[in-house]
């Protein structure tokens, strides 16, 4: 059992490795207005139903568990399907678990097969926010909460249609309100 345990983390390792190498060749051209860029972070402080929430890495280490606070505040990243939401089938409505702005919709999740959480596209360009990220040796597009700048995950231009983008988020990040079951 224990080596088809370690045969299966191989092969997602290796999925995993020859997606991230796709990935950064990928060419992203989203749909312009699908997520709000760094020159729109600032004219958007104000757009309503968003409010800008800054605290201190003491407040934020006082709220957030400790993985919660490496993810979203020191941009770290969950290991691949370690995360409580990645196989998720729940319905709802996914927020930043540091400021519980809405961000996604479980209606655009799928399964990306990388052992994140994915999904197509948010619930408005205004909710995030991306910035240029080269930590790995390559350019990759970082997304992040427009409410407090939390990090969530990354985007990838290999999604499915209509936007073909990849929202690859980190389940730290996030924080399920699953839907109310309609009255009967």
């Amino acid at each position: 059992m224990r080596g088809t345990r370690f045969a299966g983390i191989l092969t997602a390792a290796t999925t995993l490795a020859a997606t991230l190498a796709a990935c950064s060749q990928a060419e992203l051209s989203p749909d312009p207005g699908a997520v709000a860029t760094n020159e729109d972070r600032h004219r958007e402080a104000n757009t309503e139903g968003i409010v800008k929430v800054s605290k201190s890495d003491a407040e934020w280490k006082k709220q957030l568990t400790e993985n919660q606070f490496e993810v979203t505040r020191k941009q770290g990243t969950e290991r691949a399907f370690t995360g409580k939401y990645w196989d998720s089938k729940t319905k709802g409505t996914y927020r930043c678990v540091c400021c519980g702005q809405e961000l996604f919709s479980s209606d655009t999740k799928y399964d990306s097969g990388t052992g994140w959480p994915s999904f197509w596209k948010p619930l408005s360009k205004d909710r995030v926010a991306t910035t240029t990220d080269r930590d790995l040796g390559y350019e990759r597009t970082e997304v992040h909460c427009s409410g407090c700048e939390a990090h969530l995950g990354h985007i990838f231009g290999d999604g499915p249609k209509p936007t073909g983008l990849r929202y690859c988020l980190n389940s730290a990040s996030l924080d399920l309100h699953p839907e109310k079951p309609a009255a009967e």
